[in-house]
């Protein structure tokens, strides 16, 4: 059973992303507010969960959060600042657009950078400990999930709607084929050899 919060003193916003790992789109993040006294027995972290009870636990965070945003960064601009700095860039985008302004921010991992001004605690798997950071976690997760099965229509041959960008068996040899799309970071291998 994940915690409901880390303290009752404060409004907490949990914070994760989506897409580090990935070969091609955008890094997603979430920030989300829920109610101090939240329950749901089903909320987890995003990747101990199926497509199907993701998708459902979207539908129940949104109607539920008292304010959540999710924002992203490009493929692109993860070129130029690298992938870690992308991650807290679209954390820090979500946190900004929250309706309501946190007072203590809960984030996903170990590090963190902000120019915010809002107390902030790093928790090494949080979206396994605090239901603010799973939520964040399953909004982040099915945004870019979406996203990239959109682009699929624009680039079927790599499969993104089944890989979601992720360096698959599959995803990596259809780059060898056919090379790199616009949405391939090319700082990543093995994008790099297939800049032409």
């Amino acid at each position: 059973m994940l915690l409901p919060s880390f303290s009752n003193n404060f409004i907490e916003a949990g914070c994760d992303e989506a897409g580090r790992g990935c070969l091609a789109g955008p890094v997603f993040a979430a920030a989300v507010i829920l109610p101090y006294d939240y329950q749901n027995i089903i909320l987890n972290d995003s990747k101990k969960l199926t497509d199907k009870q993701r998708n459902k636990l979207r539908l129940e965070i949104e109607k539920d959060a008292i304010s959540f945003a999710v924002s992203s960064v490009s493929n692109v601009e993860i070129d130029e600042i690298n992938i870690l700095n992308a991650s807290f860039l679209a954390m820090n985008k979500a946190i900004a657009e929250l309706t309501i302004k946190a007072q203590l921010l809960l984030i996903d991992g170990n590090r963190f950078k902000t120019q915010l001004n809002i107390p902030y605690k790093c928790v090494i798997q949080g979206d396994g400990i605090y239901m603010s950071i799973a939520a964040a976690s399953i909004l982040a997760k099915t945004y870019r999930d979406e996203y990239m099965q959109n682009l699929s229509f624009e680039f079927p041959h790599y499969n993104w709607q089944k890989n979601k960008g992720y360096p698959t068996k599959e995803h990596k040899k259809a780059i060898l084929d056919y090379g790199i799309s616009k949405y391939h970071r090319i700082t990543y291998e093995p994008c790099k050899p297939k800049l032409f």
